[in-house]
């Protein structure tokens, strides 16, 4: 059985300009290309696969000034879009990233999405513990989000009470330090911190699964734990939506 895995992260109101969100990208695909070689080649992501295979870009900050600097990456009155593809057609073996940076906003918070290839359970080849916490640890040091997320669709759905911006875990959850300390959690529960950015949580060392009811019931019981910490307020606070 093989289940759609995905990361992402949310960070709010941050304007920066075309030449920091370039160097930010930079620094993130280059770290990316280190946790597996898959993640070494890119492509330009547009609706044509076909046409998408042409548009092959080396991932340089010169590269994505170039790209912030056209109309279809720009976002709004503020900052940038990009979606960016491996490549890899066959039996949904590509990895995509999809960007939003360099915005202002807070009711549309920045944020990327790395969408991860889709492997059967146990004939993993890309889709492995060590690339998601390499991918994780990559968000984290370079677009410093107050909060990222590794997990499944299915533990998505089951976790996340319905609200895309409200905090849960996954497979792995990430939280800036600004949401303040994660606690000592129950086995197998790991606790690690990145750095000086924040925390890294890893329920399960194995690829946790919505099939599982074990892996399930884990995600619960560390869900309350930090929501008893305070760790799990909303990205986008109500006022914020109303508002808007």
């Amino acid at each position: 059985m093989s289940e759609m895995y995905g990361i992402k992260a949310y960070w709010g109101h941050r304007p920066e300009s075309a030449e920091q969100c370039a160097r930010r990208a930079e620094l993130f695909f280059r770290l990316l290309a280190a946790c597996h070689p898959d993640f070494a080649r890119w492509y330009e992501k547009i609706n044509s696969e076909r046409e998408a295979l042409q548009l092959g870009f080396e991932p340089t900050r010169e590269t994505f000034l170039k790209f912030f600097g056209r109309e279809k990456y720009q976002s709004g009155k503020d900052g940038f879009r990009f979606g960016a593809w491996t490549g890899h057609e066959a039996d949904d073996h590509g990895a995509m990233v999809m960007l939003r940076c360099g915005s202002k906003g807070e009711v549309a918070p920045n944020n990327l999405g790395l969408f991860l290839p889709r492997e059967a359970l146990g004939e993993e080849r890309v889709l492995t513990a060590s690339l998601v916490v390499g991918a994780m640890r990559a968000i984290a040091v370079v677009w410093e989000p107050e909060w990222a997320v590794a997990t499944a669709d299915g533990l998505w759905d089951e976790l996340s009470g319905g609200s895309r911006l409200g905090c849960f875990v996954g497979w792995m959850t990430y939280f800036s330090l600004e949401r303040g300390e994660v606690p000592q959690l129950p086995s197998p529960a790991r606790v690690e911190p990145v750095g000086d950015k924040g925390t890294l949580v890893t329920l399960t060392p194995e690829r946790l699964t919505p099939s599982n009811p074990e892996h399930v019931a884990l995600a619960w019981r560390v869900q309350r734990a930090l929501e008893e910490r305070g760790l799990f307020r909303l990205m986008v606070s109500p006022a914020s939506r109303r508002k808007a």
